[in-house]
């Protein structure tokens, strides 16, 4: 019999967005909040192997990473049911970092307008990666720079006068909103497995070019190209590195990619193309092991969907949230962590009217898959 492992890979929109620098950092060092002991007890309850979590605040640089581990050990490791996580990856990102040149067409650049991704400051909106296996940063690569206008047959806004960015803000506007980060981790016995992260740019906040429609749908293509042999040439990393993902690799795809492949405002092709792909595994981006939940039946007053409530990782009634494996990879279980208004922990969800609750935890579900691997 062929020796195997099984590991949890997840991915969580935590909702840790402040409105300042440093604002979350010393939540995190002081007396904490709901929000957090909330995160804290859905992390371990799934106790994922690996965990991608989106919109955690930061420097912009991930250079100082102690908010980061503090939260690990005052709230993931604390407890009768405390997980620890001894290898821990924060994502430098676009978010907040003003770019050179106005990018809305004012006067002068200003943020978050001309943010070279949304936000208010730089790293506003950041994303981390947590594991119990060895991330293998120094073989990392991140696709932050790279520029929109560099990818052939860019859907790049364009108005009835002819294109919405300028020659100059086109020099300088990246693909990425916040990262492309290819992160590879070190699994028992030696297998590595590829992480592809990102959170792209939500399709609201735009006018008729519709801007960010566009770029959701571009960042999209950037993993469905890298991940795809032949199709990846043209991408060139962020240490000048050329090409795709190696023929072979195992890899994970895996963040709130802001798009549902039934519902919402952008454009669905983007997100229908890459679940669709023969690249990936069938059963959990389309098949029977796509993650899924009881409680986005609870929800009320949403307005018309098309999509089923088992599937929204979102309280808005929307699929944004994936993890979706190569077919190289065997798929045990999935699922979508969100819990029935009845049950007796869903206050970690909803307030006492029924309702999904922002502030209890975040207004997304995370979202797991478990994977066998051979060694």
């Amino acid at each position: 019999m062929t020796p195997s492992i099984k590991i949890r890979i997840a991915t969580f929109n935590v909702a840790l967005d402040r409105r300042q620098p440093g604002q979350l950092a010393a939540e995190i060092a002081g007396e904490g909040s709901t929000q957090l002991r909330n995160i804290a007890r859905i992390l371990q309850r799934l106790r994922p192997d690996v965990v991608l979590l989106n919109e955690f605040d930061h420097d912009g640089e991930g250079r100082d990473d102690g908010h980061l581990r503090l939260f690990c050990e005052r709230y993931l490791a604390a407890g009768e049911h405390g997980i620890d996580y001894p290898y821990s990856y924060l994502a430098p990102t676009n978010t907040g970092l003003l770019a050179p040149v106005s990018l809305s067409g004012e006067a002068e650049p200003r943020l978050p307008e001309d943010g070279l991704g949304f936000g208010t400051f730089h790293g506003q909106y950041g994303f981390a990666l947590l594991s119990r296996y060895p991330l293998l940063v120094e073989q990392a690569r991140s696709f932050r720079r790279f520029r929109w206008r560099d990818m052939p047959h860019a859907r790049l806004p364009r108005t009835e006068a002819g294109s919405y960015y300028s020659p100059a803000a086109l020099e300088a506007l990246p693909l990425s909103s916040k990262n492309h980060l290819d992160l590879p981790v070190r699994l028992p016995h030696g297998r590595v497995l590829h992480l592809l992260a990102c959170h792209p740019a939500p399709p609201i906040d735009e006018g008729p070019e519709r801007r960010n429609s566009c770029r959701n749908h571009d960042e999209l293509r950037l993993w469905h190209d890298y991940i795809r042999p032949g199709c990846g040439g043209y991408l060139v990393d962020d240490a000048g590195r050329r090409g795709g993902l190696p023929g072979g690799a195992d890899f994970v795809i895996l963040g709130d990619l802001n798009a549902d492949p039934l519902d919402g405002d952008g454009f669905r092709g983007g997100i229908q193309a890459l679940l669709a792909d023969p690249a990936l595994n069938r059963c959990v981006a389309l098949g029977r092991l796509r993650p899924g939940s009881r409680g986005g039946f609870a929800l009320k007053g949403i307005g018309e969907r098309r999509g089923s409530p088992r599937y929204w990782t979102h309280s808005q009634g929307l699929r944004l949230d994936y993890v979706l494996p190569g077919r190289t990879l065997r798929a045990l279980a999935s699922g979508v962590y969100w819990l029935v208004p009845t049950h007796s922990q869903a206050s970690l969800f909803w307030n006492r009217r029924g309702w999904p609750e922002r502030g209890a935890s975040s207004d997304h579900r995370l979202v797991w898959v478990d994977l066998e691997l051979a060694v």
